[in-house]
């Protein structure tokens, strides 16, 4: 592309992806479920991303001189900062102290979805750097507070530090695949004590007379679906919360992205007790949602994380990522995994104090998984064959 067509490029707001019907982005981001146009729209159509809900659409989409969609940001208006995983929270209070107003803010997200993903959407780099840039000058143009890409992958956090964005840390914990013959494999790289750990769990649960069934895509049934939200609702309302997503939500994901769903069941007798939904996509296991009509010792990380991890084997599938937080997951195989978020403050001034509290919080969190690292579940050899702890090395801080 040369820079004149860069320059004849436009950048334009859309409120409603109805109004964008025949652009299909998925060959421009890996095939990620979460950011896949059945998956927004959904979160549109059903109600979950809107005015209301405090996620008004506001996408960023960018046109080539011939009129033809060239990259696709998806972004939204945010009054609150509910379902978003990455917590600035402090802030918005460190604003309201000033008198200033920290909220509306931009937002680029999956929604409700703490999974790293492509989020400069477009045909080629020169394009993805364009939405890095105009997306600043659409902020300053709604005198927004502020900007927030949330969960990134590499490629884009290259590209949005270069344009003027700070970068922020956190941790995850993630299980790859080593080609693992079986799950009996995956359990004899565990240290003894995990290992005997997550079989006395699972010993638990089948004492309980649980077992499990794997339901994926056309294999799911309204009656299924109709459980698990149910399952999804008790999660929230444990806590006094109010669920985030829609049964109506689930039901359109299931009609128009039905391969991108997989429902672990758990049942007793044949009669279901709880439910964990993973979604699937780019040759990775993503788990989001999980609940249960009872408690039963054990039966949370075994539908979540042991059956999650046993499908992953059975099918060859590469990646699982365990959710939001957590480091009780490292004890069952899961690694910790740095993951990302970039951030333009308007205001100069907040956005020095913002840029020393993420130095700051850099240091801590490095120091963090250089922890985790001392508490390894997997085991190597050392020089006399035998096996003791390791632990991968964490990624690079975001200085690098």
């Amino acid at each position: 592309m040369s820079s004149e067509d860069v320059k004849n490029m436009q950048v334009e707001l859309l409120h409603s992806l109805a109004d964008l019907p025949d652009f299909d982005w998925r060959a421009w981001s890996d095939d990620n479920p979460f950011i896949s146009p059945a998956f927004l729209r959904a979160m549109e159509e059903t109600g979950c991303t809107s005015e209301e809900t405090g996620w008004q659409p506001c996408h960023l989409i960018l046109y080539d001189h011939d009129r033809q969609p060239a990259g696709f940001m998806p972004m939204y208006l945010k009054t609150n900062s509910q379902g978003e995983f990455v917590f600035d929270m402090a802030w918005a209070r460190a604003f309201s102290q000033y008198g200033l107003e920290y909220y509306p803010k931009l937002l680029c997200a999956a929604p409700f979805s703490p999974v790293t993903g492509p989020r400069l959407i477009a045909r080629d780099i020169q394009a993805r750097q364009v939405l890095a840039r105009a997306a600043i000058e659409v902020a300053r143009r709604l005198q927004v507070s502020s900007i927030h890409v949330l969960f990134p992958e590499k490629n884009d956090l290259a590209l949005l530090r270069t344009a003027g964005y700070m970068v922020r840390e956190s941790v995850q914990f993630h299980w790859k695949n080593a080609d693992y013959a079986d799950f009996d494999a995956f359990l004899a790289s565990l240290t003894y004590d995990k290992r005997k750990k997550i079989r006395q769990e699972s010993r638990k649960v089948a004492q309980a007379d649980i077992t499990f069934e794997y339901k994926r895509g056309k294999q799911i049934t309204a009656d299924d679906l109709s459980f698990f939200f149910s399952c999804y609702c008790n999660t929230y309302y444990e806590r006094g919360r109010h669920p985030y997503l829609s049964e109506a939500f689930f039901c359109q994901l299931l009609q128009h992205a039905p391969d991108s769903l997989l429902l672990v069941i758990a049942q007793r007798q044949g009669t279901p007790v709880a439910c964990a939904m993973n979604m699937i996509g780019n040759n990775k296991m993503y788990g989001r949602y999980w609940g249960a009509h009872e408690y039963i010792p054990g039966l949370h990380f075994e539908t979540c994380y042991m059956q999650g991890i046993r499908y992953c084997i059975a099918h060859g599938i590469a990646l699982f990522e365990g959710g939001a937080q957590g480091e009780h997951k490292l004890s069952r195989g899961l690694l910790p995994q740095t993951t990302y978020s970039a951030h333009w403050i308007a205001r100069p001034e907040f956005a020095d104090a913002i840029h020393r509290f993420l130095d700051e919080e850099t240091v801590h969190v490095q120091a963090y998984l250089d922890e985790l690292h001392e508490h390894s579940p997997f085991r190597k050899q050392d020089e006399d064959g035998k096996q003791e702890a390791t632990l991968p090395r964490p990624v690079p801080s975001r200085s690098e």
